[in-house]
């Protein structure tokens, strides 16, 4: 029997549950601590999920909440990144 089962993450801005195709992953890698926008899903870490919508990005950046999940401080050159990623 076949599982239909559906890959669902929480949203650290919004709190929404949603597929885990709808949302960006942000990686802090495991072995050297760099973070990046992990598009491809390929890098194990400690990851924190955000909607694909500036709104959810600019109310985690205030108020910080990628940066705790991930306990990292985000480079300006990841935000970029972000902003690149959400408004393409």
């Amino acid at each position: 029997m076949k599982s239909d089962k559906k890959f669902k993450r929480q949203c650290c801005s919004c709190r929404q549950i949603k597929e885990k195709n709808e949302l960006v992953r942000i990686t802090k890698e495991a072995k050297t601590d760099s973070l990046f926008v992990n598009t491809e899903n390929k890098v194990h870490g400690r990851s924190v999920y955000i909607c694909k919508n500036i709104e959810c990005l600019e109310k985690a950046l205030k108020k910080k909440k990628i940066e705790s999940s991930l306990k990292a401080v985000l480079p300006e050159n990841i935000k970029q990144e972000l902003y690149t990623v959400l408004t393409s």
